[in-house]
């Protein structure tokens, strides 16, 4: 993965967009401008760490999800069209897989002592409760295809095919719906606060503010 060298701060309640960035205006979905964002190679990752923003290029597909736990390891797999599952390999016989569902699996996470994984395909997605017998419950449904997600102050962020949820005491709350960034593949959501939510996608990167509810998105210069 190679990293841009470009990173920004947090200066109170605000976020600066790197120089490397300027704002774009939101196209219509289907619009010629749209065509050239979904057919772009370039992708674009976020991440939160030491309450700076990293942006970082990144590969044109997800990766799995992993996620460590005491026994062993958990390994969510999703290959589109072609299916996936969520996997369990113990720590004490690496050469064993045990399927525990199958599904195309987003994201695998810790929350508030659980376990909770993604799954999402198409026009529909889900969030589950993994529970210490690697039995399921289904939290919620949503109408729209899960892609990344975070945790932030006990809320679940979860930006989706076309839109952005938070999922507060498993409930699930929607914010926006059919934005443009349909079939740009979100890849990954950070969050500072309400007002300055990052979520990664092809293209570029956009900024959510949900105290005024706007939308904001950005693209490297020279492209």
């Amino acid at each position: 993965m190679f990293v841009l060298n470009f990173c920004f701060y947090c200066t109170g309640q605000e976020i600066k967009i790197p120089d490397n960035f300027s704002e774009h205006s939101i196209p219509e979905v289907e619009s010629e401008k749209w065509s050239i964002l979904n057919h772009s190679k370039d992708c674009y990752a976020v991440k939160k760490e030491n309450n700076r923003l990293i942006v970082e290029k990144t590969s044109y597909y997800k990766e799995n999800s992993v996620l460590e736990i005491e026994e062993g390891k958990l390994i969510g797999e999703n290959k589109g069209e072609w299916g996936g599952a969520l996997y369990f390999q113990p720590k004490k016989d690496k050469e064993k897989i045990v399927e525990i569902k199958f599904g195309n699996i987003v994201d695998i996470f810790q929350f508030q002592n659980k376990i909770y994984f993604t799954e999402g395909s198409g026009i529909w997605g889900s969030l589950y409760e993994l529970k210490k017998d690697f039995t399921y419950k289904r939290i919620e449904s949503f109408g729209d295809a899960l892609e990344a997600s975070t945790v932030f102050n006990d809320i679940i962020y979860i930006a989706s095919h076309h839109g952005f949820y938070k999922v507060v005491n498993e409930e699930a709350i929607t914010i926006f719906r059919n934005q443009f960034w349909s079939n740009l593949y979100p890849n990954s959501v950070a969050v500072f606060d309400e007002e300055n939510i990052f979520i990664g996608m092809r293209s570029g990167i956009v900024k959510l503010n949900l105290v005024k509810n706007t939308v904001n998105f950005y693209r490297e210069k020279g492209l």
